[in-house]
């Protein structure tokens, strides 16, 4: 689908605001609505822009509305416990749906209720949401989790995919597909809810994944050994609308082959949810060097087998007219966990690692995404028994998981840790018997969340995990509280703790 055309996201003049650092947050323009239609934006613009004494900041202010801040955290009555600020929390991160929406706003309109990360996410975001999900379902909300995986079920029959958010802006990308995941999680919640509502949007994100149209390839790669593995994508290689300033910043200087592949790069990034990290990088260490689309990644192809043995399960059980049979699913599985085994897990370090096409080898970098295969249930128990023995050795700080052992200043290295990382190394771990080492993990990641809520009261983005007395840091902007996935995995692991499991 073809990003619209919105003077808050594209054009002269966003381009001003953008490059003249007009709003210290690239992203509070885009979020900006018109006050009027935009054609009477853009004639007010041309015929004003080059007046004497013309100031874009009033101008932008004049002709637009601010982003909604939200209800704060000071709203919420102080809490004795971490666990009772996440209930009070919850409220504060839900949404209406906004079906009617506005022609000129980059919001995409949704028709059920949804919950937000917080800070300057004020929309969904994809991955996130199953993590907050889990947190949902924890606190009583499970009606919020359902109405989230129908608005991701609309946006698939929409636009043929669930965008990395509900903005126009990122209607090019989507992110790790957890689709699936929220499907089986509300099949767990409700006996009313039936895999037969949910299977045909299923299929049709499978479909997006796989698509090969176009010179490149896109997200699915065809291998010389007649294998199908896919890789992060984004189909508009320009600088980021939400991040425009510094896009254009970091291509400085190259011509325009190499801003295109810098600019895909980046994307693609972002489309993985990891954005920004050593895996990423040719030299290991800079943004400059990112080569996301020549690397097949460990965490990605984890999710699609799942999402491939899932379907195969469900269509076993129904049917659905016109769609491939359940063995076509089953065999794709099959096909992809053989691939991944043969490319990516590394036998010797005794642990799943990215594969990189234009080396035709494994990356250099070790990290948590080698935890997927076993959260989704693909590993084989020797492949679990290394992962685990990798991640007690690698990863394991005072409060909880790093994302990597590799200290480079972005956000997705060391020395922070992510409450979703943290999870799916926890109930992988428990899925093949390392018990002892998940509750480890467990223990030291809920301390970490404490330690920070006592001093700040606050429930954070990120951790830094070899420090908990300290803030995480990296990124494009502040470290930002809310946190949608932050709360559900604390609700989530805080209770399966004190439950015994």
């Amino acid at each position: 689908m073809n990003t619209p055309k919105l003077p808050q996201t594209s054009g002269s003049l966003f381009e001003a605001i953008q490059k003249n650092r007009v709003f210290p947050d690239s992203k509070y323009f885009v979020d900006c609505t018109p006050k009027s239609h935009p054609n009477e934006i853009e004639a007010a613009w041309e015929r004003e822009k080059d007046a004497p004494g013309f100031d874009l900041k009033t101008f932008a202010e004049t002709h637009f509305e601010v982003p909604d801040a939200g209800r704060s955290d000071a709203d919420i009555p102080a809490s004795q416990s971490c666990r009772e600020h996440v209930r009070k929390l919850w409220p504060l991160l839900f949404r209406s749906s906004d079906a009617a929406g506005n022609a000129h706003s980059s919001l995409l309109p949704l028709p059920h209720p949804y919950v937000v990360p917080g800070g300057r996410f004020r929309e969904i975001y994809y991955w996130d949401s199953y993590f907050t999900a889990l947190g949902l379902a924890a606190d009583g909300h499970a009606d919020m989790a359902l109405n989230m995986t129908r608005n991701f079920a609309h946006l698939i029959n929409t636009v043929g995919h669930v965008p990395n958010g509900n903005r126009t802006y990122y209607l090019s990308r989507s992110q790790p597909p957890f689709f699936t995941f929220m499907v089986d999680l509300c099949l767990s919640l409700s006996d009313e809810v039936s895999v037969a509502e949910f299977l045909p949007a299923v299929l049709k994100e499978h479909a997006f994944w796989m698509d090969e149209t176009g010179d490149a390839g896109r997200r699915a790669v065809n291998l010389p050994g007649g294998e199908i593995l896919n890789r992060y994508w984004d189909d508009n290689p320009v600088p980021r609308e939400e991040s425009w300033f510094e896009d254009d910043e970091l291509a400085h200087g190259l011509n325009a082959e190499a801003r295109t592949r810098l600019f895909r790069d980046i994307r693609a990034a972002c489309e993985s949810g990891w954005d920004f990290t050593s895996r990423w990088f040719a030299d290991g260490k800079s943004l400059s060097t990112i080569e996301t689309t020549n690397i097949l990644p460990a965490d990605l192809n984890a999710l699609l087998w799942f999402m491939e043995h899932k379907l195969a399960e469900w269509l076993g059980a129904h049917p659905v007219d016109g769609a491939p049979a359940a063995a076509h699913f089953a065999a794709l599985a099959e096909s992809r966990k053989a691939a991944m085994n043969r490319l990516m897990w590394d036998e010797k370090f005794g642990v799943f690692r990215d594969y990189n096409l234009k080396q035709q080898a494994q990356t250099n970098v070790i990290s948590l995404a080698a935890v997927y295969p076993l959260f989704t249930g693909m590993a084989t128990e020797a492949q679990a028994k290394g992962t685990a023995r990798c991640i007690e050795a690698h990863f394991l700080m005072e409060g909880g998981l790093a994302t990597t052992p590799v200290l480079t200043g972005q956000q997705w290295d060391a020395p922070n840790g992510w409450a979703p990382l943290q999870w799916m190394a926890i109930q992988g771990l428990h899925r093949y018997g390392h018990d002892e080492l998940a509750d480890t993990i467990t223990r030291r990641w809920l301390e970490a969340n404490e330690r920070i809520f006592a001093h700040s009261g606050k429930m954070v983005e990120k951790y830094n995990v070899a420090d908990t007395s300290g803030q995480a840091g990296g990124g494009e902007y502040p470290l930002q509280d809310g946190f949608g996935w932050s709360n559900g995995i604390f609700a989530a692991l805080f209770d399966a703790l004190n439950r015994g499991e």
